[in-house]
């Protein structure tokens, strides 16, 4: 075939999944069984199935958050940190956080730099920028040889005020750089007051950096054999990045995948403009959830990576920090691949345990032996006895066995649906309730594989009215990368003039891209005197007062209330966004009205017989009143009694209560 295509792939935890957007914008997707201990190679083979020349590959990635995690096969470098003399414990000390409260053995996690790693340099620059004693190179190369002995190939390097003024960061890098080839600096990293967050953030950074390297050159390695020699990679952010960007700062690949269904909400809301949206993105081993206001995610500036995460929540202290824009998100465990178990008391429990893709739920049987909620699902009908347009066949009885070992089999598969839809209900509480939105005023969007499954009944519980499920909502997250665009992001901290520090800004990044599409502008803005710092977008011109406004207005939504106080704006950041081509969606209107394919048990209060349709046969316009099945490849979309669902004019179908 001539054409050229552009292929995004989104590894997840049980199934990698590919979509190729053409040059007339039309897509296609289809799914592979990731392979966890090597995930290169199921995306390697996914491309070879493509007939077609692929132009370039977008790829969303877990490795960071993976290595952070501990995961097997992916040891963490040895790290050195160079930092100004009496700060070498500044990552030890950290803050007074304590995740749990009254437990009195409770251990920080361990540093990620050892104290015989952590270098002292006689140094000094004041909070005003003033360079009082700089860096002496010699000092700098006598530790940089000891740390070569002990065997560091990672260095971080952060010392006190430098991002007012990096001159000493930059003269340390300049000699780093002739031993190691990997060094971070705090300045370029994350140029931002609070030493303990920046110093936090450079060593995580110089401890991805070899991993990231070395599977970003494995990566594009395997891709040059396939003669395809561009490739991007989703950010933290919700924009693409490309390789070099990737190898520096990795710290921003770190919700590199979830944060690609996230985008791909936000563009699908602008498609067909429905202002305010949930994402709810349930995969095979853990469901997401974003807000999405004006069509636009919400973006927080600080994250914890390698922590806890308490009901969707991350435990403030129990991980490493790091300043860099995240698409706010809350994720719990329960995706289709979870475990139902009972605990000792004999209660039912879902999760936190994945049976992942290797050896998957018991209805894949590939050997798994622990019920899932896929397995739920099958035993009450709400999935058929194929997956993937009958790719893959299930095994209904094993689900059903499994289950009779917890007790009733229809009634233990009722109760860990509900049990794990009262905790996704949670996640979406995270990011609308407790960011002061009230989630009636919201549609959900529902996809991943599960996600269309769970939705009413979600939607349900939270007072949500509608729900929008995309098209290939089975791999909605790989359409994401084809959605998002090219995103890259640069700050400043205490500017002396708002526009003067935007335009700066905006100038540095026209110089490293060349061609810029637009600039978003953001601002961390505080009260005076106030511990910490809310992100506004900023308009242009920036004028202190219309900060002064918008602050005002964020502060009474987030925490009820806001003081008549002075602002302060702690640090600006401009994105630039250079725009790409976008997949085109379209309904294969096909006039008339669409027959079930097949009828089928269903239990929802009770056994009830439902329709079946395949969802590419319905037209526009046609209304599905529930209880009702629409399966499509990558997903099933189950429509309960007093649901109705119907298929809007971008491909989209709609259910209303």
């Amino acid at each position: 075939m001539g054409c050229m295509v552009i292929v995004a792939v989104d590894v997840g935890g049980t199934f990698t999944d590919f979509v190729t957007l053409s040059d007339d914008g039309s897509i296609e997707s289809f799914k592979v069984l990731s392979t966890p201990r090597n995930p290169e190679a199921a995306v390697l083979g996914g491309l070879r199935r493509i007939n077609a020349r692929i132009d370039e590959v977008l790829h969303a990635t877990t490795i960071g958050t993976n290595a952070l995690l501990g995961q097997v096969g992916l040891e963490l470098p040895k790290v050195a940190l160079f930092t100004t003399k009496g700060f070498r414990d500044v990552i030890e000390i950290g803050r007074q956080n304590r995740p749990r409260l009254y437990d009195l053995f409770f251990e920080k996690p361990k540093p990620l730099v050892p104290r015989e790693l952590r270098f002292e340099i006689e140094e000094r620059t004041l909070a005003n920028g003033e360079v009082v004693k700089e860096v002496n190179p010699r000092e700098v190369e006598e530790y940089a040889v000891k740390a070569k002995s002990l065997g560091v190939n990672s260095v971080a390097v952060s010392y006190l005020h430098s991002y007012i003024n990096p001159r000493n960061e930059e003269i340390t890098g300049s000699v780093l750089g002739r031993y190691f080839n990997y060094v971070a600096l705090s300045s370029k990293i994350a140029p931002e007051p609070r030493e303990y967050e920046r110093t936090s953030t450079a060593v995580v950074n110089a401890a991805l950096m070899p991993i990231v390297s070395q599977y970003i050159n494995e990566f594009s390695k395997g891709l040059r054999e396939l003669g395809i020699d561009k490739f991007f990679i989703m950010s933290s952010s919700g924009g693409l990045v490309d390789s070099d960007e990737a190898t520096q700062r990795p710290v921003q690949l770190i919700e590199s995948g979830p944060a690609a269904g996230a985008v791909a909400a936000a563009e699908f809301s602008r498609i067909i403009s429905v202002r305010n949206v949930i994402g709810f993105d349930m995969g095979g081993t853990t469901a997401k959830a974003s807000s999405i206001v004006n069509h636009e995610p919400e973006v927080t500036t600080e994250y914890e990576v390698g922590g806890e995460v308490h009901h969707g929540r991350l435990v403030k202290g129990s991980g490493y920090p790091v300043r860099f824009p995240f698409i706010d998100l809350a994720e719990v465990s329960s995706g289709g691949g979870t475990i139902i178990w009972r605990d000792e008391a004999g209660a039912l429990r879902v999760g936190p345990l994945s049976a992942g893709a290797d050896p998957g739920p018991i209805c894949y049987d590939k050997g798994g032996v622990e019920p899932t909620l896929t397995d739920a699902n099958l035993a009450l009908g709400r999935i058929g006895d194929y997956l993937l347009g009958g790719e893959m066949k299930l095994n209904k009885e094993g689900a059903i066995k499994g289950l009779r070992r917890l007790g009733d089999p229809i009634d233990v598969a009722l109760n860990a649906i509900k049990l794990a839809n009262i905790e996704m209900a949670r996640a979406v509480r995270l990011v609308t309730v407790e960011r002061g939105l009230n989630p009636g005023d919201f549609a959900l969007m529902a996809f991943g594989g599960a996600g269309p499954q769970h939705s009413a009944e979600i939607a349900e519980e939270l007072g949500v009215s509608t729900i929008i499920v995309p098209p290939e909502p089975g791999a909605f997250s790989a359409l994401g990368l084809l959605m998002a665009d090219e995103k890259f992001e640069v700050r400043m901290s205490y500017p002396r003039d708002l526009e003067e520090g935007f335009m700066k800004l905006e100038d540095e990044l026209s110089q490293r891209l060349g061609k810029v599409s637009y600039f978003l502008r953001y601002a961390d803005v505080r009260y005076r005197g106030q511990g910490w710092e809310l992100t506004i977008p900023v308009n242009r011109p920036a004028r202190i007062e219309d900060v002064e406004r918008t602050f005002n207005d964020k502060h009474q939504a987030t925490y009820g209330f806001r003081l008549s106080k002075p602002i302060e704006v702690v640090t600006i950041r401009v994105f630039a966004v250079v725009t790409r081509l976008k997949p085109r969606f379209k309904v294969k209107n096909l006039g008339g009205e669409a027959k079930p394919r097949g009828f089928r048990r269903v239990f929802f209060n009770e056994w009830v017989e439902a329709p079946v349709y395949w969802r590419g046969d319905i037209p526009m316009g046609q209304v599905i009143e529930g209880p009702a099945v629409i399966e499509e490849y990558g997903s099933t979309i189950v429509v309960p009694p007093r649901w109705r669902a119907e298929v809007g004019g971008n491909a989209e179908v709609i259910m209303r209560r």
